[in-house]
């Protein structure tokens, strides 16, 4: 079994019961990083758990390198793309789009009643990431062009891991081996940093975004119910295939760094939606220990 993965220059390993730990020299992390061990989380349900955690000193991490279906976490970073093409003048929040029954795939919950009139940019948006509203995403796929042209943004921010294939719901099926419409829990921790906490989005669209994270209602059992009382919680679930559950976003404590953390579940047996959703809350318990930042 691969254990923890903490990938970096002129790294010094060694071997303890926790399995292998990894100190980073001072220049690329001012603390030493923890080694994870959710190998008895796995256990649990015979899953595998990729998680990738890390502030701006720290980084916690379990098979951060390895690929997994990124199911519908993919649209936090749909939504900062449009939103990038509304700052460059390729795009207005207010332009009506027409919505089609040829639009409509399973669970549109703001689509569909919209069938036969208009939704705006703004409120494709909005229903994608606040309620993951699959026609949404397609339809704001369409609108910037189509596939090719939403696959070439993840390079322009430097990703040159993740991998787009298919639209909703197909890129959903979490098949094993399968490296369509995956990506590593260490590339989406990057990409967190890159659009939450850089400077690609104006302060106003960054504002519009996290609020979107910080509404949904979903994912109530997962990151948010591994979190310490207090702690404010800006994220993106996905759900797919294969009892596939993942979390991923930005973790706010009442004082210090915020945190950005990244958590994939994939191939529980005969576990429970609750069930697995308490594995993404115990990881993530489990990351903040790490980091020295949880209860």
């Amino acid at each position: 079994m691969k254990k923890s993965n903490l990938a970096s220059p002129s790294r010094r390993t060694f071997m303890s019961g926790l399995g292998a730990v990894t100190i980073l020299p001072a220049a690329a992390w001012a603390q030493p990083i923890s080694a994870l061990n959710l190998s008895a989380l796995e256990a649990r349900h015979g899953g595998r758990l990729g998680v990738c955690a890390e502030d701006g000193q720290r980084r916690a991490t379990w098979r951060a390198d390895e690929r997994f279906a990124y199911c519908s976490t993919f649209k936090l970073f749909l939504a900062a793309c449009v939103l990038e093409r509304v700052q460059r003048g390729l795009e207005t929040l207010d332009r009506p789009v027409p919505i089609s029954q040829n639009d409509m795939v399973m669970h549109g919950p703001i689509t569909a009643p919209a069938v036969g009139s208009t939704l705006t940019v703004e409120q494709l948006c909005k229903a994608t990431v606040e309620v993951s509203d699959n026609p949404a995403a397609n339809i704001l796929i369409r609108e910037m062009g189509g596939i090719e042209m939403w696959r070439a943004w993840y390079p322009s921010i430097g990703d040159q891991v993740t991998r787009v294939d298919r639209l909703e719901t197909d890129l959903n099926t979490a098949l094993p081996d399968d490296p369509r419409d995956t990506t590593t829990p260490a590339q989406y921790a990057t990409n967190l940093k890159t659009v939450l906490q850089g400077t690609r989005l104006s302060p106003a669209h960054l504002q519009l975004l996290t609020k979107w994270l910080i509404d949904t209602p979903t994912g109530a059992g997962r990151i948010k119910a591994g979190v310490p009382s207090g702690y404010r919680v800006a994220h993106k679930t996905g759900t797919g295939d294969r009892a596939t559950h993942n979390d991923i976003g930005i973790v706010s404590p009442p004082a210090g760094e915020p945190i950005r953390i990244v958590v994939y579940f994939t191939g529980a047996q005969n576990a429970s939606a609750a069930q697995i959703d308490a594995i993404i809350a115990e990881a993530t318990r489990a990351s903040l220990r790490a980091l020295g930042r949880g209860a």
